[in-house]
């Protein structure tokens, strides 16, 4: 028979053991009744450990600890056997914001069964600040750069994450309007939901409200079944509407009154549906210009415009070239499991000196393209595309021979199904630069794509 001394003993020294630990830890069961909670998590959290123990975990802090994030809030899970990490924004007793990095795992007895959970959280709030302050953060949530400007940004992301009001992120193609989205999304309360894209521009007009709304079944030919918009995807998540100048004025008012009543209707249908949905937007273009050109409405801008966020072009921050064609050279030598060549002296002076009219993306292109032609451990200006060595400031669709394209036809800008398979194919299937080359809009081009089915799938099978 087990001595109840010792058990008492074991338990005294787990308590021990927990209370000395620098991270936070709390354990709950599969009912979310707290069973452990340290001196660390008492400190982190500003909650007591005689407030916490034996007690419902939202109870106790008056919402889900982990946000949006957390696993237990419509239904206990049966089980989960994979460790989870995410970044969390913590509101302490005292009000104060907090941002934590969580590690949760699932506790299971000898027999198998699921017994609850297990989270260590650690405080990360003071190094990031005192990062900042010192501008000295390279990267934030994968976003890289140690350029001033860069710097506010991730101070802006922070900050922005923290409320749900609606957030434009204004720059130039290429810029990573869509990874400050992500990053938005994944250190705020509904990082847990799903992350929608969409681009406004590459939807056909005539199916861009059931896209968004979704629709009831017999709402138009075709429409055999009721089907979900991008919204309710996007429910206890984020909406990220890029290219969102490019939306019909009759679907700006659709998405302004959304953003008024936080209801809709589906097309076709009668019933209002209420989402709780996070709205990001972007541009490369001025919507205040949109505006003024009638093209944009303006009560829809000042709604959408509550936060901006402008990235800067990277000829902008010049300084941050070296830093990120590392990353994108550590980035190759994961993806391929091989040790990559480094970037020459003259080489790096080379891409210091050009102007990136594609920015970061074209970057990250660059660098892709000189890691296929390098033959040595070192990338040499031969190496790089012509329009880097040449200074010619052309875009990276160069980079390809255009002598052997086929002309797209007597009327320029006239699309057909040759000369888009044509374009894509000489492009490696770009469509960016396939539209370039078609004289034609992106939009067109991706309108052309979703309206013809042998198109579409030719481009997705490049």
């Amino acid at each position: 028979m087990k001595n109840p001394a010792h058990s008492l003993l074991d338990r005294d020294n787990l308590n021990l053991v927990l209370d000395n630990l620098k991270l936070g830890i709390i354990a709950h069961t599969p009912e979310r009744i707290i069973t452990v909670f340290n001196k660390e998590a008492e400190k982190i959290t500003g909650y007591k450990k005689e407030e916490a123990l034996g007690k419902d975990c939202h109870d106790v802090f008056n919402a889900p600890f982990c946000g949006a994030k957390c696993s237990f809030c419509d239904a206990t899970p049966d089980f989960f056997s994979d460790t989870k990490e995410y970044p969390v924004t913590f509101v302490t007793r005292s009000g104060d914001t907090r941002q934590l990095e969580m590690t949760v795992s699932a506790v299971i007895d000898n027999s198998g069964e699921f017994k609850g959970v297990i989270a260590s959280f650690r405080d990360l709030t003071e190094s990031i600040d005192l990062s900042l302050k010192a501008e000295s953060l390279s990267s934030f949530n994968g976003i890289i750069g140690k350029d001033q400007t860069m710097q506010e940004i991730f101070r802006q992301i922070r900050d922005v994450a923290l409320y749900s009001y609606p957030v434009h992120v204004s720059g130039e193609t290429g810029t990573g309007k869509e990874r400050v989205a992500n990053a938005i999304h994944d250190i705020s309360a509904y990082g847990n939901g799903a992350f929608v894209p969409v681009n406004c521009g590459a939807i056909p007009e005539g199916i861009v409200e059931s896209e968004l709304f979704g629709h009831v079944k017999g709402a138009f030919t075709g429409a055999v079944k009721e089907r979900k918009g991008r919204f309710e995807l996007a429910h206890k998540g984020t909406l990220f509407l890029d290219e969102v100048a490019e939306l019909p004025l009759k679907i700006q008012v659709k998405l302004l009154r959304f953003l008024q009543e936080g209801t809709f209707e589906k097309v076709g249908g009668e019933k209002k549906i209420s989402v709780d949905v996070r709205i990001i937007s972007a541009a490369n273009q001025s919507l205040k210009e949109a505006v003024r050109d009638g093209r944009f409405r303006e009560d829809l801008y000042y709604r959408l415009n509550v936060i901006p966020i402008h990235l800067p072009p990277l000829r902008q921050r010049k300084n941050d070239i070296p830093l990120l064609a590392s990353y994108f050279l550590k980035q190759a030598e994961q993806e391929n499991n091989a040790t990559m060549p480094a970037l020459a002296g003259d080489t790096l002076n080379l891409l210091l000196d050009y102007d990136w009219p594609g920015n970061v993306r074209e970057l990250k292109n660059v660098i892709q393209f000189s890691v296929v032609r390098c033959r040595g451990d070192q990338i040499l200006p031969s190496d790089l595309p012509p329009e880097i060595t040449q200074g010619s400031g052309m875009t990276f669709s160069s980079f390809r021979e255009p002598d052997i394209l086929p002309e797209p036809g007597p009327a320029r800008g006239r699309l057909d199904v040759a000369s888009v398979k044509a374009a894509l194919t000489k492009t490696g299937g770009n469509k960016s630069k396939a539209a370039r080359v078609l004289g034609v809009g992106r939009a067109t081009l991706y309108r052309f794509l979703n309206s013809n089915a042998d198109a579409r799938e030719f481009s997705r099978r490049l």
